[in-house]
């Protein structure tokens, strides 16, 4: 009992009791209603995407966006940490890890039955027929826009925001405080700041919940296609009670540790699968057909990121692009405080270019191996497809290793693959869920992630067993319900951000290295120099004063601090050409002089003080 109270107090109630509830009470109406739960999941998954779609589509593609301006503009030389630190981890060992926080149940599942489903049955908006050329081009495109740099830009958001918010200005580790340079600290610390984190646990336990779903049913028919178990609901039960329970002793255990060690195993085990399938498979066609498909995916990007398909009645769009939009945003807190904690150190620029590309492009390798092996299977043997003509999404990775030797090794390979994810993300997860309802402390009892950890295995459970044969679209629904509102808060985090970058860089002087010139320098008429942001110090026909600046002696150099300053903040006497800097037009800090009882504020208030002298 001490350690229940313990526990409690250490909560923050108002964020962990309204999440609880929330979540249980979902779980409950899917119960209640389970007679009726498999037609509303459809409706619900309907009126969501022609609600909503239009909304995901542009919000995903606008993360695109402020990615890429964020780490090529100025705002990109912006430390995450404090100026003088460097990163933890080399560039080899952050990759495989950014891989690794995306490489999950998702890309084992999809990674055959989406480009041969894109292949068989393409989108009425892509206006090419099944089964062609054209078709298996097209497939690769698709599968690639889904798990590319829309799907990384939207972790950018959240990844780079607590990166930045955590370790170079020393707020707890949680998603409020991506709003508070827009929102104030009061209104963070209060009921809107509470929300947004009920918000984000609610979407992140769906999101792990819709993954640990996919992997079961890819388990339990891994079992059925081999012929040792047929798949039935008392298996489904058993075998979400089963990883769920690894999930919870690895909690109680403490062996978390361990389970890094295991992740790092079933990293390797994943790559061995990809590589036999490329060496086994047709390796010339699929080294041909990955180059071909980086190629497509770079020429069919301006056309695909705002495809919102509004004349086509095939709903591939929900079934898809906007239910992947929907998963990712859910899983955003997640994998965004993994990217986040293994970044410090690194500038903007190399965050937001590392976490789009390099995952991207392994990705790219993955989709590749097993989606064109599976393409060309189909094509020369047509035997990828089941009785009635479709794609069977849990079994065709199957099927497909079922045409190369070893295939019950490697069948049960990519089975242990699904159950080590299965294992980590539902202990992850669980661990994210409790450090955004305990306000941000990364020490949380034990007991509170048993609560979270069981509650996941649970939705999951509900999810599968009340969807009955739409089970799939229940999985999809729970993504993008839950996603809708925590759209709004990455949104609003995008604007927050860019408002306290943006004082960063204005405050943040550039270093200029001056040395002695031989000969006097001659003031040239028309030499004046402006900026879209700021205004030169020097004016046609004057030359600038140089009075309090040191004067280099022989070799010597000086080393000045520079400050580009904004127009507003410059007077300028129209005859005389004479500029004076306005004080009172200095940026305001967003963040103000707010005190956290942090390790990193410390640091960052020390480095503060360190460049301000």
């Amino acid at each position: 009992m001490s350690s229940i109270r313990s526990a409690w107090r250490g909560l923050t109630k108002p964020v962990f009791v309204p999440a609880a509830v929330i979540i249980v009470a979902m779980i409950l109406f899917s119960v209640v209603f389970a007679s009726t739960a498999e037609g509303a999941f459809e409706e619900l998954n309907a009126a969501i995407t022609n609600g909503v779609g239009w909304w995901y589509i542009l919000v995903a593609t606008l993360f695109v966006a402020f990615a890429i301006y964020c780490g090529a503009s100025r705002i990109g030389n912006i430390k995450l940490g404090r100026d003088d630190e460097s990163p933890e981890f080399g560039v080899l060992s952050w990759f495989a890890m950014l891989f690794s926080a995306g490489m999950g149940i998702g890309l084992v599942f999809y990674g055959v039955a989406e480009p041969l489903s894109h292949y068989i049955d393409p989108p009425e908006a892509g206006g090419v027929a099944g089964a062609t050329d054209a078709a298996a081009n097209q497939a690769m495109q698709l599968t690639l826009y889904h798990w590319g740099l829309h799907a990384w830009a939207i972790y950018v958001v959240v990844g780079l925001g607590l990166a930045y918010m955590t370790y170079r200005k020393g707020r707890p580790l949680s998603v409020r405080w991506l709003l508070e340079p827009l929102l104030g600290r009061q209104r963070i610390e209060g009921p809107i700041g509470h929300a947004i984190d009920v918000v984000a646990i609610v979407g992140t336990l769906f999101g792990v919940a819709t993954s640990l779903g996919f992997g079961v049913q890819q388990i339990s028919a891994g079992l059925d296609f081999l012929g040792w178990i047929e798949t039935t609901n008392w298996l489904v039960v058993a075998l979400i009670v089963f990883v769920t329970g690894l999930a919870t002793f690895s909690v109680v255990s403490g062996v978390s540790k361990g389970l890094k060690w295991l992740s790092n195993i079933n990293m390797g085990l994943a790559a061995m699968l990809a590589l036999f399938v490329l060496i086994a498979g047709p390796t010339l066609f699929l080294m041909q057909t990955w180059v071909q498909n980086l190629g497509g995916y770079i020429q069919a990007f301006p056309g695909l990121m705002l495809r919102t398909s509004p004349f086509a009645d095939d709903g591939w769009a929900g079934a898809w692009t906007i239910f992947y939009w929907g998963w990712w945003m859910s899983w955003a807190p997640f994998v965004g405080m993994f990217i986040a904690r293994i970044s410090r150190g690194r500038t903007i620029r190399e965050f937001v270019f590392g976490v789009l590309l390099a995952p991207t492009v392994i990705g790219s390798l993955w989709f590749t191996f097993f989606g064109d092996a599976a393409i060309l299977r189909q094509r020369e043997q047509g035997d990828m497809l089941l009785p009635d003509g479709t794609v069977g999404t849990d079994t065709s990775l199957f099927q497909l290793l079922d045409g190369f030797p070893l295939a019950t090794f490697t069948s049960v390979l990519a089975i242990l693959v699904v159950v080590f994810f299965f294992v980590t993300s539902s202990d992850s997860g669980s661990l994210v869920i409790d450090i955004l309802s305990s306000g941000g402390n990364l020490e949380t009892p034990k007991i509170t992630r048993v609560f979270w950890t069981v509650l996941e295995g649970v939705a999951a459970a509900v999810l599968l067993l009340i969807g009955g044969a739409g089970s799939l679209t229940a999985l999809q629904t729970a993504s993008i319900a839950t996603a809708v509102p925590f759209s709004i808060v990455l949104v609003l985090a995008c604007v927050s951000m860019l408002k306290a970058f943006r004082y960063d860089v204005a405050t943040t002087p550039r270093y200029i290295r001056v040395t002695q010139a031989g000969g006097e320098a001659v003031a040239q008429p028309g030499s004046t120099r402006t900026g879209s942001g700021g205004f030169s110090a020097t004016f046609a026909g004057l030359r600038p004063s140089t009075d309090g600046v040191a004067s280099p002696a022989g070799n010597d150099h000086v080393l000045l601090a520079v400050h580009d300053v904004p127009q507003s903040a410059v007077d300028v006497d129209a005859e005389t050409g004479e500029a004076q800097y306005v004080a009172d037009a200095e940026p305001t800090d967003p963040l103000g002089d707010e005190t956290f009882d942090t390790p990193e504020f410390e640091e960052s208030a020390q480095a503060q003080t360190l460049n301000k002298n």
